[in-house]
């Protein structure tokens, strides 16, 4: 790449070089209105999938309903259930239900009382950890404790088919964003290439 090739971004344009995850966090106010938001400021904390992270703006209902409840859940949707992520992108009022808005069904959960979203690809239900916060947003750490999915869209082995399950994702632009999924980029990858000759001889004393 030549230097020709390269400019600066703008610091009010520079999360669109990242490619995005795009989950549905569903929640439960403590008036027992159910809450529904897409996000994508999340992430598992390392391996194993034990405890995972989000980044909140403060005043948020979603926050605002982990904090009162200390339980949620991460639903993986599909690319096909775009619109329905849009419809609960919208900034209804705190008792508005989202499930209702955009016609889903809950799923029931095991360890929550908070149902996830029916028709997802896997569905992780988490509890309240920690809440670290800052002057205009919050991190949040949840604990795992239940994770499932739909068999349908894994193997055997537990890793998701990720060309039959088509995780939704997104793209941002200028004015809007891309609804993505992951394709196959041409390699596969063992862990074990990681690591070199000396690492694998140390594991195996």
């Amino acid at each position: 790449m030549t230097s020709s090739n390269v400019r600066c971004i703008s610091p009010h344009k520079r999360e669109q070089v990242f490619p995005l995850p795009v989950v549905l966090i569903s929640t439960r106010g403590k008036d027992g209105v159910l809450n529904l938001a897409p996000w994508s400021n999340i992430t598992p904390i390392l391996r194993p999938l034990d405890e995972i992270i989000l980044a909140s703006w403060i005043k948020r209902d979603t926050l605002t309903n982990i904090r009162d409840t200390g339980e949620f859940v991460v639903n993986i949707p599909p690319a096909s259930m775009s619109e329905q992520v849009m419809i609960c992108s919208r900034d209804y009022p705190p008792e508005v239900d989202e499930f209702v808005k955009a016609n889903l069904q809950p799923h029931l959960s095991q360890q929550v009382q908070v149902p996830g979203v029916e028709g997802c690809l896997a569905w992780l239900e988490c509890t309240l950890v920690e809440e670290i916060i800052r002057k205009n947003y919050s991190l949040v750490i949840g604990k795992v404790v239940n994770l499932a999915v739909d068999q349908q869209s894994f193997n055997e082995a537990g890793e998701m088919d990720y060309e039959k399950a088509q995780p939704l994702s997104a793209m941002l632009g200028d004015k809007g964003m891309w609804f993505t999924r992951p394709v196959f980029g041409g390699r596969y990858a063992e862990y074990r290439e990681m690591f070199t000759d000396k690492d694998i001889a140390a594991t195996e004393k």
